[in-house]
């Protein structure tokens, strides 16, 4: 019988039924998730991540969720498991299935075998008396009611609630290592992704930084702009702490605003006094956005003592594919 329902009406009732679902699993943690976070926190091995079919593929996710996120994981097929990727599975490692059914054929048969390593094991399974269950140091029970299939077949809010269930692991388990930023660019050093944890120090230039003393007179101020070759020079005291900048658009402004003077000028009378600075702990992201506000083509990099450490160029920025 043809539906009389609109497509978004259609999808609607899919996030509805999905929602629903999601709600009764929330409502259905106990102690058995704590204790499968700490687990996993401690075990010295990896976690092993398997399940057969649609919960295969989620269960291929989460996996690499996980050991993005700090939990070194990695997805094994079940059938392959039975036909010698159990080799894979060391002592120290811990297995997290997932079987909607528990019951599921492929998974039943290398239950026992993964046992008798001695490993321990958390499932993901709707079946709370299930076989899966059975083997299972800690289940993480997802009841779902119906799935989002209009003929309540094909895995859809089951899936999801394993898929939330596995970031839920996920999440927890970064809490409590407190992973950090820095520890999440650490597995992600490719891409967009990678650029955005790119720090600072690892683009600059921290050679032939173009400077000169407050008291220089104008000659030497452009001996060292021309020399260096990168549009400015840095103003500095005696102590090498930053003052100002003097760029090349600075002496065009200044020989028209000085005219015949311009050679008894020194480097504090043309210096712009507020240069943009960034420190070499801060993401290139950042630097990124600083200069695409000012429309600069080169930030100084400075220590906690505001003296100058490294340039960091457009050119370095681009290379490394940031759009500014």
């Amino acid at each position: 019988m043809t539906s009389t329902k609109t497509i978004k009406e259609i999808a609607q009732e899919v996030f509805a039924t999905e929602i629903a679902v999601l709600e009764d699993v929330q409502n259905s943690l106990d102690e058995n998730f704590e204790n499968a976070v700490k687990l996993i926190s401690e075990i010295k091995g990896r976690l092993v991540v398997t399940g057969m079919g649609k919960s295969g593929h989620i269960a291929s996710k989460i996996a690499a969720t996980l050991a993005s996120t700090g939990t070194p994981s990695f997805f094994v097929h079940p059938a392959e498991m039975g036909h010698g990727d159990l080799g894979m599975l060391k002592k120290d490692d811990a297995v997290l299935a997932l079987s909607f059914s528990g019951n599921t054929e492929e998974l039943r048969k290398v239950l026992a075998p993964i046992k008798k390593l001695g490993l321990a094991m958390i499932s993901i399974t709707g079946g709370k008396n299930s076989i899966l269950a059975e083997y299972s140091d800690f289940v993480l029970h997802t009841p779902v009611a119906k799935e989002a299939c209009p003929l309540d077949l094909a895995p859809s809010s089951s899936t999801t609630a394993a898929l939330v269930m596995g970031d839920a692991l996920a999440i927890a388990l970064m809490k409590i290592k407190n992973i950090q930023k820095e520890d999440f660019a650490a597995s992600h050093p490719l891409g967009s992704l990678g650029r955005s944890f790119i720090q600072v120090s690892e683009l600059m230039r921290s050679k032939s930084i173009p400077q000169v003393q407050a008291q220089s007179l104008f000659a030497e101020l452009v001996t060292e702009i021309d020399e260096k070759g990168l549009g400015f020079a840095l103003v500095v005291d005696a102590q090498a702490k930053v003052l100002g900048v003097v760029t090349d658009g600075d002496i065009r402004r200044a020989s028209i605003k000085f005219q015949n003077d311009l050679f008894t000028k020194t480097a504090t009378d043309l210096m712009n006094k507020n240069p943009k600075t960034i420190e070499k702990t801060a993401f290139a992201s950042r630097a990124a956005e600083i200069m695409k506000e000012y429309r600069i083509s080169s930030l100084v990099v400075v220590d906690e003592q505001n003296q100058a450490i490294g340039i960091l160029d457009l050119k370095d920025m681009l290379a490394e594919g940031f759009v500014i």
